[in-house]
């Protein structure tokens, strides 16, 4: 070899690869995206069809598919199952071969194909009908044999995959797990599934274990953003902003909670023009705000924050004497979070 050739760098040994792959990897995310925005957009009637009918099932979602479409089906039935929808997974080679033994009538169908055409899950579409299943299909193709065997049609049609050969699942996969988590929530509204039935649904996570946990055992007692009746809003302002969790408490002379006083209050009074940081806090704060007790459990104090849309609880005693805080962030595990 000619030793000044030996010598001569090609174009790639120049180019940066780390900007290379965070180009590709740019590239690979926006067209996952184009497929959710495709099927978000072919998002119709037959999804709300779907949900009525996953709704009204008496007895349990079957989820089946094969290969990549079995490993998103694995997920989508753990979804269900962990949200209130009595579900499982069934392999469709293991269903032709004696599995289908678990099918009541009454059960319900969710069947995953790209294409449509997985011959060994069409194999077995007759014999779930004929057993009194409904089913439901995801499909990239609504007039393949799967879409023509089943009850409701959902499309998951995307216009490309993010594999540059066009061969591997990815978009598709994608847009298909993404259908079923659409479908989980739904199910998950419709059956005002709340963090109390997480908690039952999920006795060995973590966050289950942490809802569960008494307040005590959570609230923030030292550093509490604290002031007395009787300052100034200014005095208020300078706490709350130090304090990092949204909210200044306001205690009387004898430490029971008046009131307190947040972000959003202040965020609200600015905009009505009406800030005077000479007053009294008293005069602007929330009287009487809702509080929990120390020995009430995360997954209350949880549902009450949901309820009055709001982040942050003072925890008091029986009379109302304050005892600490607590925060959103410290009931699902993320610790304490700062606004300034």
């Amino acid at each position: 070899m000619d030793h000044n050739q030996s010598n001569t760098s090609s174009p790639q040994c120049d180019a940066d690869p780390q900007a290379d792959w965070l180009r590709l990897g740019c590239d690979v995310l926006d067209v996952e995206i184009e497929g959710l925005q495709a099927i978000r957009a072919s998002l119709g009637e037959s999804f709300v069809e779907a949900v009525e009918v996953l709704a009204g099932c008496r007895g349990r979602v079957v989820v089946t598919g094969l290969g990549k479409s079995g490993l998103v089906g694995r997920k989508i039935a753990a979804t269900l199952s962990s949200t209130g929808t009595p579900a499982y997974f069934l392999h469709p080679v293991e269903g032709a071969h004696g599995d289908m033994g678990l099918i009541r009538k009454g059960d319900v169908v969710l069947a995953l194909s790209n294409s449509g055409e997985t011959d060994e899950l069409n194999a077995i579409l007759p014999t779930l009908r004929s057993l009194g299943a409904r089913l439901i299909a995801l499909t990239s193709d609504p007039d393949s044999r799967m879409a023509r065997e089943s009850d409701v049609v959902l499309q998951t049609r995307v216009p490309r995959e993010a594999c540059p050969l066009g061969l591997a699942p990815t978009a598709s996969t994608t847009a298909a797990l993404a259908m079923g988590d659409a479908l989980a929530v739904c199910l998950l509204t419709h059956r005002s599934f709340d963090s109390q039935d997480f908690k039952r649904y999920h006795p060995g996570g973590s966050l289950g274990r942490r809802l569960r946990q008494c307040l005590k055992d959570l609230m923030h007692t030292v550093q509490v953003p604290l002031v007395m009746e009787g300052v100034s809003l200014q005095q208020a302002l300078e706490v709350l902003n130090s304090g990092g969790l949204g909210t200044v408490v306001v205690v009387d002379q004898e430490h029971r909670l008046a009131g307190v006083l947040t972000d959003g209050d202040v965020r609200r009074l600015v905009c009505r023009g009406g800030l005077d940081v000479a007053v009294p806090v008293e005069t602007l704060m929330t009287v009487r705000p809702s509080a929990v007790h120390p020995e009430q459990s995360a997954a209350e104090a949880l549902d009450i924050l949901e309820q009055k849309a709001i982040t942050v609880l003072p925890v008091v005693d029986a009379e109302r004497r304050l005892q600490g805080i607590i925060h959103l962030h410290d009931l699902l595990g993320k610790g304490r979070l700062r606004f300034a």
